[in-house]
C-alpha cells in the first residue's frame, strides 16, 4: 500500500507509507521508504540527490515521522552540499558506453592491462582477473581474491589520475584497509596521491 504525504507529514491511511516530505521552507524533498528485515533505521543520501530511509517492518508510521523530522536538518544539509559540490563538477569527457566501436573497447582494455601489469611488477604484487566495466560510483576496486575493476572513463582521464587509481587498487594487494599502511604503499609509487584523490573527487561519473 502506498501513500504519499505532504508537506505536514503522511495523511490518508497509515500502514505502510513508502514516502515521506520534508521542507526547509523553499523547497519539498521527498524521503523514499524501503522496509525489510533490518533492525535498525539507515538514511541515505545518493549521488543523484534522492534520499532513502531504510526501516523495519515493525517500525510504526508515527514512529517514522518522528525519527524523520529529528534528522530532517542533516538530511537538508547532506543534499544542500551535495547540490554545491556538483555545480563544482566537471565531466569525464568519456565516450558513452552505446557509441563505442569494437576497437575502442580494445584500445581500453589494453591500456589498463599494460599499466596494471606495469605497476604490479614495480610494486612487487600479483592480482588475478582485471574488468572494465562502465560504473557508476567507483573509479576502481580491489577484491580480496584479486581481481581488479576498473572504470572504463579512466581511459578518457589525464595519463596521472589513471595511473594513480591503477596504483591505489594494486596497493589493496597488500593492505585490504585504508589505513596509513596503505596511504604509505600508494605513495610510495604515487607520491602526489592527495592531489589526485580531490581532481577525481570534482569529476562527474555516470556516462550511458
Amino acid at each position: 500500500m502506498q501513500t504519499i504525504c505532504n508537506n505536514e507529514g503522511y495523511r490518508g491511511t497509515r500502514q505502510m507509507i513508502t514516502e515521506y516530505q520534508i521542507s526547509d521552507g523553499t523547497q519539498n524533498l521527498s524521503i523514499k521508504i524501503i522496509r525489510s528485515k533490518r533492525k535498525s533505521i539507515g538514511l541515505e543520501v545518493k549521488a543523484d540527490g534522492s534520499v532513502l530511509a531504510r526501516i523495519p517492518w515493525t517500525l510504526t508510521d508515527k514512529e517514522l515521522e518522528k525519527f524523520l523530522e529529528e534528522h530532517k536538518g542533516w538530511i537538508l544539509k547532506k543534499v544542500k552540499l551535495l547540490e554545491e559540490r556538483q555545480k563544482d563538477m566537471e565531466p569525464s569527457r568519456a565516450c558513452p558506453v552505446r557509441e563505442l566501436l569494437p576497437e575502442d573497447i580494445v584500445k581500453i582494455k589494453k591500456k589498463f592491462s599494460e599499466r596494471v601489469q606495469y605497476y604490479s611488477s614495480r610494486m612487487g604484487v600479483t592480482y588475478e582477473r582485471i574488468t572494465v566495466r562502465n560504473q557508476k560510483t567507483r573509479w576502481g576496486s580491489c577484491s580480496a581474491k584479486g581481481n581488479l575493476n576498473f572504470n572504463y572513463q579512466l581511459y578518457y582521464l589525464p595519463e596521472e589520475l589513471f595511473d594513480y587509481v591503477v596504483v591505489h587498487e594494486l596497493a589493496h594487494r597488500k593492505h585490504m584497509n585504508h589505513s596509513a599502511a596503505f596511504w604509505e604503499e600508494v605513495g610510495r609509487y604515487y607520491p602526489d596521491y592527495k592531489g589526485a584523490r580531490e581532481r577525481l573527487k570534482k569529476i562527474e561519473m555516470g556516462r550511458e
